[in-house]
């Protein structure tokens, strides 16, 4: 049966989505099959789907096999009809995707940033967003939306309310960027973005619950409840880094004392190992301690293994608040997977209640550093599918001038 409603415009843009999901999502697919999966009629889909050609959504591909009558038109989604970009915004580095609308990367960039001040950072991070423009090939709507992922507060209208280890505070970087290239913007946490990107492309495409730790500079956690984002009521949702695990322990930039990140981020490995090791820490990085760790040095073998502890700690507390069918650890941190995995496992074993422990599963992230790009991409086509495609015949970077260093 079809939906029902008293306004009939947006029961047309219902069904029209959901014809339209389904092709994604199935293709290639007859109009017939699609009519028999949804229940619509097949007059109503052959309409629809008639406009989501003229609107080069869909394309018609070849014929299908013949269940007795004349052999079906074959469906598939026009993923090349437009062009989307991710961003994630790290506290020392820009990592930005293009993708087209089935989330198919065609290019990325990544900078190094040594900034952090919110304008110095806003002028890189536009130079990126025209470079992966510039990249973009011809299409019909051209580039539909931009998605950045924050490592901070952002609430359900996209304003940035604090990104501490950015030093950022009621920032509008939606409404920034939207004045210097005429495109939507969407602003999300970045272990948000994260988990929806692992959810649709990564290691949570079989699970439905799922906690997906970001542990980069800090830590974030995003949650996905029976297959859907949870964010909270504002969208503050998932601040876990600031779970407190140590009474009176160190400071934290966030204001409060023993935090989570302090114990168990890439900021934390970063300033023990200067102790450790008696290096200062700007001489030091991530990728060069899993290379000592790579070559059997005891003392980063045993840094890793205090992370790793530290880190369960926190997975501990949410599994046994949440009990979840899976955690997924990403970002930065998940490059030392082989040396915390022993850590966090045996603690866990050992310390989370035995009903909680029951078929759970504890991954690396599929997509390793891309998580939040590629989540934030798959936002702003989220987005724009559901939308009126005819209103929304975009420009790319209107009045901004070619980058010449990102």
């Amino acid at each position: 049966m079809e939906i029902l409603t008293g306004n009939q415009q947006l029961v047309k843009q219902i069904n029209k989505n959901l014809v339209l999901d389904t092709i994604k999502k199935e293709a290639p697919i007859s109009r017939a099959h699609i009519s028999q999966k949804l229940g619509l009629n097949k007059g109503t889909v052959s309409s629809l789907v008639n406009e989501l050609i003229e609107e080069q959504l869909t394309i018609e591909s070849g014929t299908g096999k013949s269940s007795g009558g004349r052999k079906p038109v074959m469906l598939l989604f026009n993923e090349k009809a437009g062009y989307s970009i991710g961003i994630d915004l790290g506290v020392n580095y820009i990592l930005g995707v293009l993708t087209d609308l089935q989330g198919n990367i065609v290019t990325e960039i990544r900078k190094n940033v040594h900034v952090r001040d919110y304008d110095s950072v806003l002028h890189i991070l536009k130079l990126c967003i025209q470079d992966l423009i510039s990249a973009s090939p011809s299409s019909y709507y051209g580039i539909i939306g931009i998605g950045i992922g924050v490592p901070g507060l952002v609430n359900n209208e996209g304003e940035i309310f604090i990104a501490p280890n950015l030093g950022w505070k009621n920032t509008h970087l939606n409404s920034d960027m939207e004045e210097s290239f005429h495109i939507p913007v969407i602003i999300e946490n970045e272990a948000n973005a994260g988990a929806y990107g692992e959810k649709l492309f990564g290691a949570g495409k079989n699970h439905i619950d799922i906690l997906y730790v970001s542990a980069g500079i800090g830590i974030g956690v995003g949650i996905i409840l029976k297959g859907e984002l949870f964010t909270g009521m504002r969208g503050f949702a998932g601040e876990m880094g600031h779970m407190i695990i140590r009474a009176d322990g160190k400071k934290c930039s966030c204001g409060s004392q023993g935090c989570w990140e302090l114990y168990a981020s890439e900021h934390a490995l970063l300033e023990e190992a200067e102790q450790r090791l008696g290096t200062d820490k700007k001489n030091l990085s991530l990728e060069q301690l899993v290379e000592l760790a790579e070559q059997g040095n005891e003392i980063v073998l045993q840094l890793f293994h205090d992370i790793g502890k530290y880190m369960a700690i926190g997975i501990n507390n949410m599994i046994n608040t949440f009990n979840p069918e899976q955690i997924i650890i990403g970002n930065r941190l998940a490059l030392a997977k082989p040396w915390i995995t022993d850590a966090l496992s045996t603690f866990i074993r050992t310390n989370t209640l035995s009903q909680h422990q029951k078929d759970i599963k504890i991954d690396f992230s599929k997509l390793s550093s891309h998580s939040a790009a590629f989540g934030v991409s798959a936002m702003s086509i989220g987005s724009f599918l559901k939308g009126d495609y005819n209103k929304v015949k975009l420009q790319s970077g209107e009045g901004f001038s070619s980058p010449t260093d990102c």
